[in-house]
């Protein structure tokens, strides 16, 4: 079957490293391991792609740099009859799906008026959430729009519940909603060496991964491991990611005394995040309290993936995800001190922490990986389409 992946985000570098770009990077690695040919069309690269997707085909939609606010919005808006000029020119397309994004209405329609199936994967409330974290202008379009590629949508595939029920909000019906948590790329959490227990005389690390902004609460990782400190255990920070709460991070650590005990690894290719998830001994998720929570955290995955233990925040689907704490311990949203208590406990057990971070991995592999979710939403999208690929 030959897929056209469609993401016209421009904060989406498609071969980038933020989360975003990796979730587009796993779902087209696991189309490519089902047998399907899949040519992407994207506004943002990010960079050359990798090597395992060096074959793939591009189309390119136009870029807005230098635009901002209404002038930015127009442009997006004008281009989205480049999206159904470059549908057009592919050769049989059977099949579109599409990363849900503001002012991009063009592909489900596309394929609706080609009589095409479609999948229109939906990862937030984008609407809200634009209007909320970075500016908008014209929302009545905007809300238009994404009621327009719902609308036309053959499945709309929900990142989470909170997710589905904002689409079916929008006035998509229940039975074109499909819920599909992320997952994780079983090629590259496959192989890993035997995760062991700090040795004598070196410190016990926290782990972190992610983009720092606000909404991951990294902050309060900082203050649990300061009050770990001191009551004197070992117990130093790993930060792997950037981002824009960077230098107020740094400033913390300063003034909390940390500045030796935190690392600032920047942003790491895909490919490198299990060695760097490698040298921690537990990687924490401590989100504050948000309402709404809609998010499937990729990087809680990541950790269940490398047999990682986990201290998460219990908000959203994390309480389900990690089984109520079978799989990794919960704490209260934003208490640093829970935190610390949870950390502490970590150390103070690592074999039992370590039998049950080796229990998810299992169940991560095999119950969340991306190969199974695309096969599913693809199937669920163009029922039949599991017997022709085995065909």
């Amino acid at each position: 079957m030959h897929i056209a992946y469609v993401c016209a985000d421009p904060g989406i570098p498609v071969f980038g490293a933020k989360g975003a770009s990796v979730h587009v990077q796993d779902m087209v690695r696991a189309m490519r391991r089902l047998g399907h040919e899949v040519t992407l069309i994207a506004r943002r690269l990010g960079g050359t792609a990798p090597a395992d997707l060096d074959d793939l085909d591009l189309a390119r939609l136009p870029r807005t740099s230098g635009l901002t606010g209404a002038a930015r919005e127009s442009a997006l808006i004008g281009h989205d009859p480049h999206v159904t000029a470059l549908l057009s020119g592919l050769p049989g397309v059977d099949l579109v799906y599409e990363r849900h994004s503001l002012w991009s209405a063009a592909a489900m329609g596309w394929a609706a008026a080609e009589g095409l199936p479609s999948v229109l994967e939906v990862n937030a409330p984008l609407v809200e959430e634009q209007a909320a974290h970075r500016g908008l202008v014209d929302r009545g379009t905007a809300m238009s729009m994404a009621r327009e590629a719902m609308g036309r949508a053959g499945l709309v595939l929900c990142v989470s519940e909170p997710v589905a029920a904002h689409a079916r909000a929008m006035g998509v019906e229940a039975d074109r909603v499909l819920v599909e948590e992320n997952g994780v790329d079983p090629v590259r959490f496959g192989a890993l060496a035997p995760r062991r227990a700090p040795m004598e005389g070196t410190p016990f690390v926290v782990g972190f991964l992610g983009t720092l902004k606000p909404w991951h609460g990294t902050a309060t990782l900082l203050e649990a491991v300061s009050r770990l400190r001191a009551e004197g255990r070992d117990v130093v920070i790993r930060i792997v990611g950037d981002g824009p709460e960077r230098p107020a991070l740094e400033e913390q650590a300063r003034g909390a005394g940390l500045a030796g005990a935190v690392t600032f690894a920047g942003t790491v290719a895909p490919a490198l995040v299990p060695s760097h998830l490698q040298e921690m001994h537990v990687g924490v998720a401590p989100y504050p309290p948000l309402h709404g929570f809609y998010f499937s955290p990729l990087k809680v995955l990541d950790y269940m993936a490398a047999g990682l233990p986990v201290v998460a925040s219990r908000t959203g689907t994390l309480p389900e995800l990690l089984r109520e704490g079978c799989f990794g311990r919960l704490t209260e949203p934003g208490d640093a001190a829970a935190l610390a208590r949870a950390l502490a406990a970590k150390m103070d057990d690592y074999p039992a922490a370590l039998a049950r971070a080796a229990e998810a991995r299992v169940h991560a592999l095999a119950e969340r990986s991306w190969d199974g979710i695309a096969a599913r939403a693809l199937a669920a999208a163009r029922p039949g389409i599991a017997e022709a690929c085995a065909a």
